[in-house]
């Protein structure tokens, strides 16, 4: 009687074992792909890993999942109902884990990302406005550059659009980028001549590593033949603007970054400001919600941009 129960115990068990979670996960891919090479790529292993994957399952299920022609693979009718039930399982586990780290994320500080010129000259000198306004909200700034991942620490970024955006990164525009020459106001006769309409020879410019062909883009964008004068390099934008303030020469400037210099009167923009067709913008992993914190940064810093 005892072994009778055992063993209607043991069939019970047996029939309700969930396979191997990664099998599922090989399996699920493998289907959608119809192709055990591109699901290999997606999950980042080899096709014979895939391949033993799916036969294990097919072995542990006792039915074949795959029809397989040659290279090719097709799913049976066995194949075709757990390819469904897979793909919708595994959808909600990945909703309910994003959704689980979007929670945990507004958690806890979240962190802003900022090119470091534009932290330093545009975005901290404003940030006093932004937490009056939203007193309650902790957002942490931090300076960096160029490329980055979300998988770092970061929550948020703000970029120019000068480097390829990772696929799957939401992208909100800012502002666009404008730029033109600056100056000590009164170096702007020196270099710029009485009527102040073209950069003389005698102008010594001040350019970036950082963005050494900022020069030949501002030309470029007023329809100028590319300055050929001497120039002067440094290693940010901050210290090529630093260099202007001190009279050394004329800097290429963009406006967010000497906007508050121009207004006060420490520089001079004798030919004006003009787009170079790039923008800055604001990524983030996924779209801002309404009512998120990561939506009153974003209509913020559009106001203030």
């Amino acid at each position: 009687m005892i072994s009778e129960e055992n063993g209607d115990y043991n069939s019970l068990t047996s029939e309700t074992r969930m396979p191997s979670l990664l099998a599922l996960r090989c399996f699920e891919s493998a289907a959608r792909l119809e192709n055990f090479a591109r699901a290999a790529d997606e999950l980042h292993l080899t096709p014979g890993a895939i391949s033993r994957a799916v036969r294990l399952l097919e072995e542990d299920l006792g039915v074949d999942l795959f029809e397989r022609r040659g290279r090719r693979v097709f799913l049976t009718d066995a194949g075709r109902r757990l390819a469904k039930a897979t793909s919708e399982g595994l959808g909600l586990m990945t909703q309910a884990v994003r959704e689980i780290r979007t929670d945990a994320r507004r958690a806890r500080q979240l962190v802003l990302s900022c090119e470091p010129t534009l932290l330093m000259r545009w975005l901290i000198p404003r940030w006093s406005d932004f937490q009056t306004l939203h007193p309650g909200l902790d957002i942490h700034l931090v300076a960096g550059g160029g490329p980055f991942s979300f998988n770092q620490g970061i929550d948020l970024a703000i970029r120019r659009d000068d480097f390829p955006c990772p696929p799957g990164y939401h992208t909100e525009t800012l502002f666009p980028e404008q730029v033109g020459p600056v100056c000590r106001p009164e170096k702007a006769d020196q270099w710029f001549g009485k009527n102040r309409k073209s950069l003389l020879p005698s102008a010594l410019l001040l350019q970036t590593a950082s963005r050494p062909t900022a020069w030949h883009e501002w030309a470029y964008a007023k329809q100028l033949p590319a300055p050929e004068m001497e120039m002067q390099s440094f290693e940010h934008f901050y210290f090529s603007i630093q260099a202007a303030v001190a009279g050394l020469g004329v800097a290429i400037g963009p406006w967010h970054l000497v906007r508050d210099d121009i207004q006060s009167g420490v520089l001079a923009a004798p030919l004006g400001f003009v787009e170079d067709g790039s923008r800055y913008c604001l990524l983030s992993p996924t779209a801002p919600r309404p009512g998120s914190v990561e939506m009153a940064l974003l209509e913020w810093l559009q106001t203030v941009g």
